[in-house]
């Protein structure tokens, strides 16, 4: 028990400084207080802040120095597939520029995806697409959509039978979840989307790759539409 209370322990102090650092309230080059001084202010045992900043250090966010003591390091050395450091951007409401990056990676692998679906997708695999969709279909409000809708996404992934791709959603899966929270609370109809997946889905179940392609990478586009306040509402169309 006292190991298992150490862990949650550091993994407190890991987060909450990691958080301060990816939302920007402690800045590149920001130096921490001392060893002591932090331990007191966080009310931790050193040896606890010292195994938060150690896995810190690993991620890529801050770097302990000789005489310099521990600084926080320049972005572009963050490791940002972490799955530690994406949760923590999405939780300090990431900025435009961020998303924007986000639906760019999204565009790069996910039509691949659909079409690598539609080519090698089994039955069973089609079938878990279409239950991911039939959530969707019967979602009652944005959070039940968000969540089937991540399922759906997942579910095209795991139709690859590509472990890479696999791994690759894994890594981005907590950004992807906050991104689809975030659209759907955006937009004024939640189930806006719902004829692009629902083209993704009869494309890959009728075994047609470029269809399946362009149909995700229409999703993608109008998707980035709506979180710029860009997208052509009915109403407006």
């Amino acid at each position: 028990m006292r190991v298992a209370s150490a862990r949650n322990l550091h993994g407190h102090v890991t987060q909450e400084l990691g958080v301060r650092i990816v939302s920007g309230a402690l800045r590149p080059g920001d130096a921490l207080p001392r060893e002591e001084v932090l331990a007191e202010q966080m009310d931790v045992s050193r040896t606890a802040l010292r195994e938060a900043m150690r896995v810190l250090s690993a991620k890529g966010l801050v770097e302990a120095r000789p005489k310099v003591g521990t600084r926080v390091r320049e972005e572009r050395y963050w490791h940002q597939l972490d799955a530690d450091v994406l949760a923590w951007r999405c939780a300090s409401m990431p900025p435009a520029d961020f998303v924007h990056k986000l639906i760019e990676m999204r565009e790069i692998f996910e039509p691949a995806a659909a079409a690598f679906a539609a080519r090698r997708g089994e039955a069973a695999q089609v079938k878990d697409i279409e239950a991911a969709y039939r959530a969707m279909e019967a979602a009652r409000n944005s959070d039940e959509w968000a969540a089937a809708d991540l399922q759906f996404h997942e579910s095209v992934l795991l139709a690859t039978n590509n472990e890479l791709m696999i791994s690759l959603f894994s890594v981005v899966e907590t950004a992807l979840g906050s991104f689809f929270v975030q659209s759907a609370q955006k937009s004024g109809d939640f189930k806006y989307s719902l004829p692009y997946h629902r083209q993704v889905f009869e494309a890959i179940r009728r075994r047609q790759p470029e269809v399946a392609r362009r149909a995700m990478q229409q999703m993608i586009l109008d998707s980035r539409a709506n979180m710029t306040g860009k997208r052509r509402t009915r109403k407006s169309a």
